[in-house]
Parts: C-alpha cells; structure tokens; sequence
C-alpha cells in the first residue's frame, strides 16, 4: 500500500477554471458541452466541452506566452492554482517536488501546424524555431515546471484514456523510490480541429456522436504526516492501482473485474466499503462492459453512487481518468473519503487495456 494521500487538488475544466465550478457542476449533473462556434473551431464536431474563454494570455499571463500551446497554458494554469492555494511553504524546497503529468500526444495542433509550415513553405526549415518546442510531448510538463519553479524529478505519460491512472500509479512509485518528498500528478488534454479530425477518423461510426472535451486536473500527494504538519487535510489515500490487458472487446468485462478485485484485495477493502465509482464510460458497448466487470468485481452488496464525467464534460481522452478522479474528491467534499470509506476509478481503453485505483479515507487524527 502507498504512504500517499491526495491533499490538494485543482482543475481546469468545461465548467471554467477552478476546483468551485468543476465540484458545482459535477454535483448537479449539468452539461457543460455547448455549440461551438463554427467560425472559430472548423471540424466535424458541432458541439463540445470546452473551457469557457480561456486563453493563455488571460490566465498564465501576457508575458512569454505568444507561442504557448493550449495544451500547455491549461497545464500551466492548473498546477499553478494548485500551488497558489497551497501556499509558498510548499515549494521553499522545490527540488524535492515531482511532476508526473499526462498528456495524449502533446499538443495535436502544435505538431500539425509545424509539419505543415515544414511542407508548405519555400525551404522546409523555413519555420518559426520557437514553436518547435510545442511539437515535443513533454512540452506542458516541462513548462509547468519551468513556470512554477518545480525541481524535482519531471515526467510525462501518455497512455490513452487511462494516462491519468497510469500517472498515478508512476507517481506513487516515484515517491516509494525516493525520489521525491511530494508530487504533483495529472493529465491535461486540449480541443483543436486537428484533434477532432484524428479523433473522427478514428472512431467507429456509432461513436462519432460523443463529443470532444477538454480541460486538466492536478492533485498533491504527500504523506497524511506532512499533509498534517502543513495544515492540509488528508483527502484520500491512494491504496491500490492495478492495469489488465484484453485481446477481444467481449474479454473486457472479466480483465476489469479482475483489475478491480485484485486492486480491492491489495488495499484490504471490502466491496461494500466502496461509496464512490467513477467509471470511465467510454461508448456504449466499452461502457456497458465497464459497468458489468465493476459490479461483477463489488457484488450484490455494494450500493455505491455511480458519477459518470463523460456525459457531462465529453470525450476528454488523456484527462478522463483525472478529471474523474477529481469528481471523487468533489463529491466526497472538504473533509474528504472518511475512514473505512473507499472510492473506485476505473478505465477501459479501445486499444485493449483496462485499469483501476483504490482510494481509501485518511485517518484524521
């Protein structure tokens, strides 16, 4: 088991920038995919969840941001907010802080944009040299780090719609190796029409009606100890996280309750000690089959409430698995999970992998 709580968390989401916005809306079930305007977002969506008027000069500042990528502004953004509400104290060592942040590919519209400029221009280095930096995928953890003056040891995963899991789960390793005291850990995804285009193309035709989403969730792991002696609240042990492999669709039911019910056995919690599931929900037949491998692996006795982001936020590939994971610590509240209450994330990939964390209420004495 880790030694880690999540004690602070930040998000940038379709509901707007902030932790209030996103816990508001999740809370209430309400939509935050809206029209989207034609003129300025070409593709083949009509409709998608994205940040509301978000923009880098607006909210990482006008100064050294003319080539920052959306991607990136909305990492940026995020762990800043974070840090902003924890206090400078927090990085008066900064070498001792970690970053592990997920992404999908960097930034799609970066790197496009980029190999066209390269094609379309009249010799191919014939390019602005400092967008190149955008078209790397470590970009949005490098310049968060770089922004924030975070030290530590910086990482970044990408692992389709389970990125965010993935991230947790080398986060928490990186600590038991002692590589750093605490560690921020997330996934950030932006919208663009280059996105959108990959994203249709590759989607069956049943599933081109889910709309895109975008946004970013980042979350403090420490120890419940220095959470405590910081003056933050343990929110949420990280007790177990377990990955699976499946080679036909139909085989995913069962790798996922395997997952599950080897992540609950790990972390010595009873199905019926779980309180919160927030599945990933990924199309009709790959949500179907989560739902049953889940309740395959809790049982009858089980009666979690069930939060379901993919509705409310769209498709937000890379973020999904944090953005629900914020949706747990939003609806579990300011005190977070209480003791001998547990929570369940979950995840099943089209690519063939499935995944899981169990988290666990901190004591709070």
């Amino acid at each position: 088991m880790s030694e880690l709580v999540l004690s602070a968390w930040s998000v940038v989401s379709p509901y707007g920038v902030g932790s209030e916005p996103f816990g508001a809306g999740i809370g209430a079930g309400a939509s935050a995919v809206t029209e989207l305007d034609r003129a300025a977002w070409p593709g083949p969506f009509d409709r998608c969840g994205l940040v509301p008027d978000f923009t880098a000069a607006e909210y990482v500042g006008k100064k050294g941001t003319r080539t920052m990528d959306r991607v990136t502004a909305i990492a940026v953004t995020a762990v800043g907010r974070l840090l902003a509400s924890c206090g400078d104290g927090l990085t008066a060592r900064p070498e001792e802080i970690g970053l592990v942040l997920g992404t999908g590919s960097g930034s799609v519209q970066s790197i496009m944009d980029f190999t066209r400029d390269s094609l379309v221009g009249e010799r191919p280095y014939h390019v602005d040299p400092a967008r190149f930096p955008n078209t790397v995928m470590n970009r949005a953890a490098g310049q968060s780090a770089i922004w924030h003056g975070i030290k530590g040891p910086n990482t970044t995963v990408a692992g389709g719609w389970l990125t965010g899991l993935l991230a947790l789960s080398y986060a928490v390793r990186l600590h038991r190796g002692g590589h750093c005291e605490r560690v921020l850990c997330g996934a950030a995804e932006e919208y663009s029409t280059q996105r959108a285009w990959l994203e249709w193309h590759g989607r069956a035709p049943e599933e081109r009606e889910t709309p895109l989403g975008e946004g970013a969730a980042v979350f403090l792991m420490e120890t419940a100890s220095a959470a405590r002696d910081a003056g933050r609240t343990p929110l949420a042990r990280v007790l177990a996280t377990r990955f699976r492999a499946y080679a036909e669709r139909a085989d995913a039911q069962k790798a996922l309750a395997e997952c599950v019910g080897s992540a609950l056995e790990k972390a010595g919690v009873a199905p019926e000690s779980v309180r919160l599931v927030a599945p990933l929900g990924a199309g009709a037949e790959l949500a179907a089959l989560e739902d049953a491998g889940i309740t395959d692996a809790l049982g009858a006795a089980a009666r979690p409430a069930w939060l379901r982001c993919r509705p409310l936020l769209g498709d937000t590939s890379a973020a999904s698995n944090s953005l629900q994971l914020a949706a747990v610590l939003a609806a579990a509240g300011e005190s977070g999970l209480a003791p001998g209450e547990a929570a369940l994330v979950t995840g099943v990939d089209r690519d063939g992998t499935v995944g899981c964390a169990v988290l666990g209420g901190a004591d709070r004495a």
